[in-house]
């Protein structure tokens, strides 16, 4: 199981990322609730990426955020100082035993038994 980090889901609508929506398309991934709620969530969308973001999270599972998420992003955020945001999606990832697919590696680097790569480069 692969799961988007929020700037995956952001670069997958560049006209120059075609590499990428093609992989996406073969691997079938999922996101976080929290993924859809801070793309989604931008105030500043235009109505043509607003539309295509629903496209997209039409055709993806968003998973939700369940109280053992919870708990884990609790210890992730006691153990280091990470982002809300990155904290549920890390624990998203760490829970499903899925591959994070982000560009912001680096965030992720210190979390043990977190699988994750950036597909873009």
């Amino acid at each position: 199981m692969y799961l988007l980090d929020s700037n995956i889901l952001i670069y997958s609508l560049l006209p120059e990322q075609q590499k990428l929506r093609n992989f996406l398309r073969q691997k079938q991934p999922v996101c976080s609730i929290v993924s859809k709620i801070e793309v989604l969530g931008y105030h500043k969308l235009t109505d043509g990426e607003k539309a295509a973001l629903i496209k997209l999270f039409a055709n993806i599972q968003v998973l939700p955020l369940t109280s053992e998420i919870g708990d884990t992003a609790i210890i992730l955020r006691q153990t280091k100082k990470m982002s809300l945001g990155d904290s549920i999606i890390a624990a998203t990832a760490l829970i499903h035993q899925a591959k994070l697919l982000t560009v912001n590696t680096k965030d992720f680097e210190w979390i043990e038994n977190l699988i994750f790569s950036n597909p873009i480069n």
